[in-house]
């Protein structure tokens, strides 16, 4: 594969809970996921080729080392609470990839980054919901890949560098997060929490569309930093898988391709490459 073919890389906000498939007036209003969806329906398109396989990094998966899930089949991991019951019968049958999961684990060690694998584990719903409108058909094989436990941003910049080359591999790396996930927040009313949620959008848009991938990267690491940044994440798990979407970019700029409001807090999304 050429430069010309290098796969992008990507930060996405998978949205709460099973959402596209509730009713979406029992949640704050008609249309408010129509915004989300199409983003995500639109990202096959955007992506301009079909990889032969994506690896996905979860805010929902966090192990003492990177951990690869290798299963061949791995089933849908049910991991959110108090939704309508025909959300817990949601099927998604997207094939893994232990050949891309070794792979990956191969890239890791080389840059001695301790690793591991997992053959039981499920696609979380920061995977199988997202992935359900991007690919619904289920005909791209999925990796997922955890987080290290210690959330340590530069810590995972230095994955995403390290699994820069499976981009021309044909894989597509794929952080699946939220770009604001303060959930007490999230829910509320008051205009504070929807301010503190636009300074921090504002920033780490800035910062991602940084012109020099060393600014960008030492924003990232530096994020707590930021305007209202623990307002915006409480605690990081969902922000962190940006920083191996942007290690994995290498020099490529990013930009952001979605913006929307969430129950009125600001929500974006980021392509590199």
């Amino acid at each position: 594969m050429t430069a010309r073919d290098r796969l992008p890389t990507y930060f996405i906000s998978h949205g709460g809970g099973p959402w596209p498939f509730m009713d979406a007036s029992a949640f704050g209003g008609e249309g408010m996921w129509d915004g989300l969806t199409a983003f995500l329906r639109g990202l096959d398109a955007d992506v301009g080729t079909r990889p032969r396989a994506v690896l996905v990094v979860s805010g929902h998966w966090e192990a003492p080392r990177v951990t690869a899930n290798t299963g061949v089949r791995p089933p849908l991991l049910f991991d959110y609470y108090g939704f309508p019951e025909h959300t817990y019968a949601l099927s998604y049958a997207a094939p893994g990839s232990p050949e891309v999961a070794a792979r990956a684990a191969e890239l890791l060690d080389a840059a001695g980054i301790e690793t591991g694998t997992d053959d039981r584990r499920g696609f979380d719903h920061g995977v199988f919901i997202p992935f359900m409108l991007i690919y619904p058909e289920a005909d791209v094989p999925l990796v997922q890949l955890s987080l290290r436990d210690d959330l340590d941003p530069a810590a995972h910049l230095a994955i995403g560098r390290a699994l820069a080359p499976l981009r021309d591999e044909g894989v597509l790396i794929v952080g699946s997060g939220l770009s604001y996930h303060n959930l007490r927040g999230i829910f509320s009313n008051d205009a504070g929490a929807a301010a503190a949620s636009e300074r921090f959008d504002a920033w780490l848009t800035e910062t991602v569309e940084a012109p020099e991938a060393a600014r960008r990267n030492a924003g990232l690491i530096a994020w707590e930093t930021a305007p209202d940044a623990r307002a915006a994440h409480p605690r990081e798990d969902h922000l962190i898988p940006l920083m191996v979407a942007a290690g994995a970019a290498g020099d490529d700029r990013g930009r952001r391709i979605y913006r929307d409001r969430m129950f009125g807090k600001a929500v974006s999304a980021y392509r590199f490459g």
